[in-house]
């Protein structure tokens, strides 16, 4: 990459970062997709400045040769659109090469979900006297309570705790969207036996960025990463009987909002729980529901009974 491209690619991501409210994880996702389309076009003698139509085909035709799925090809398409927008717009490029270049369709997969006795089961899974069950049993219990994602849950700071004893959480999220989070019964017993254990696994090693977080750590963040939580999801899998391969963090959130929709919630308020922009992100969890409804059809429905009858 030429350190031209870099500069630019520096400049598009600080006004995401400034003007966006970008989260990390975002930047760091945009950074690699500019820099994988960067690297092809130094093979093709071009850079991202001066890329035309012509030269992004060829980089979506490669992307499709080397097997990438619709759905990637589609996310790094997009990412060069927004960046060349970004050039029109600061006066860079006059115009921008990517739009209009045709995304293959990214088809949108129903998510596995747990059912009612898998969650169960995975957070007596975490049932123990140990300290490390106390944690983990918290942390389990606020994904499914509240829908949280993994980034939100590993980062929960310990001012979202102020309104917990009315029922909820303030969570700050994509986009540095505050949303209000659901704590039930079970989540609120768990933060507490936690909150008792919390201070004495407070590290020594950046204790003051530490002690700001719900889930504290010895790291650069100052508390729990996302690998950590995949660990612990894992092994509590394991030790639960499931099949750990077919469960993350987003598998309870998941679980969270295909359970409320089951329970009678309507889509609207799932979107704002799951603090999505778009309701159609949401709608996916229909499909589950259609799923349901097409069993408790022909196990109920009389006509339904009578033709398997024949």
């Amino acid at each position: 990459m030429t350190p031209d491209d870099r500069s630019r690619i520096d400049a598009y991501l600080e006004m995401q970062a400034v003007e966006r409210a970008a989260s990390e994880n975002t930047l760091a996702a945009y950074r690699r997709d500019l820099k994988d389309a960067a690297a092809f076009l130094s093979t093709q003698g071009a850079d991202l400045a001066s890329a035309d139509r012509e030269d992004l085909t060829a980089y979506q035709r490669a992307l499709s040769d080397e097997g990438f799925s619709a759905a990637t090809i589609a996310r790094r398409i997009s990412a060069l659109r927004q960046f060349y927008r970004f050039e029109v717009e600061d006066g860079l490029r006059d115009t921008n090469p990517a739009q209009g270049l045709s995304s293959p369709d990214a088809t949108r997969h129903v998510p596995k979900v747990l059912s009612r006795d898998d969650v169960g089961a995975l957070l007596a899974a975490c049932e123990g006297e140990d300290s490390k069950d106390v944690r983990d049993l918290c942390i389990l219990e606020l994904v499914y309570s509240a829908g949280l994602r993994a980034s939100e849950v590993c980062a929960l700071p310990m001012a979202a705790l102020h309104t917990v004893r009315d029922g909820y959480i303030r969570v700050l999220g994509k986009g540095q969207k505050e949303r209000l989070c659901p704590v039930g019964g079970p989540a609120q017993r768990a933060l507490d036996d936690w909150l008792i254990e919390r201070h004495a696994h407070l590290p020594k090693k950046n204790r003051d960025a530490a002690e700001r977080f719900v889930f504290p750590s010895g790291g650069v963040d100052g508390h729990i990463s996302r690998r950590t939580l995949q660990n612990i999801i894992r092994d509590r899998s394991l030790r639960a009987g499931l099949n750990a391969a077919d469960i993350s963090p987003h598998t309870l959130r998941h679980a969270f909002a295909t359970h409320m929709l089951q329970g009678g919630a309507d889509l609207r308020t799932v979107q704002v729980l799951l603090g999505h922009a778009d309701i159609s992100t949401t709608q996916i969890y229909t499909h589950l529901l259609t799923e349901d409804l097409a069993d408790m059809l022909a196990a109920a429905h009389p006509l339904a009974q009578s033709s398997r009858k024949k």
